[in-house]
């Protein structure tokens, strides 16, 4: 692969902010996500229950933002290479969307076992 750089530690970190601030400026869902990551954390800290729960939560919530912004590639690769409405793209496209409805629900249930507990 020609256009792929060199390993550099720096300069992957600031693709990654890059990414990341795109996300932020670009993604509804992820700022929507984003901030109630916000109270989710705020939820934790004072949530009474044990370390290993609290490490639970925080995980799942983490894991609701990596899948999102997953979803987001998946969705900005299909767009480029196709701007028609074409089967495959749709199933992409609504495949990611599944597997981020999975960890939304997936700390959810996280969360209500947590405190039924």
């Amino acid at each position: 692969m020609q256009n792929k750089p060199k390993y550099s530690f720096f300069k992957n970190w600031k693709y990654a902010l890059d990414g990341l601030i795109t996300a932020i400026k670009t993604e509804s869902s992820f700022k929507l996500e984003l901030i109630f990551a916000v109270f989710i954390i705020l939820g934790i800290i004072f949530v009474d229950t044990s370390l290993t729960n609290k490490l639970i939560l925080l995980v799942t919530g983490i894991l609701v933002l990596i899948t999102e912004l997953i979803n987001s590639a998946i969705e900005n690769v299909v767009d480029l290479c196709t701007k028609e409405i074409h089967p495959l793209a749709k199933n992409a496209k609504d495949i990611g969307s599944t597997a981020v409805m999975f960890s939304i629900t997936l700390h959810i249930v996280c969360w209500g076992l947590i405190l039924i507990a």
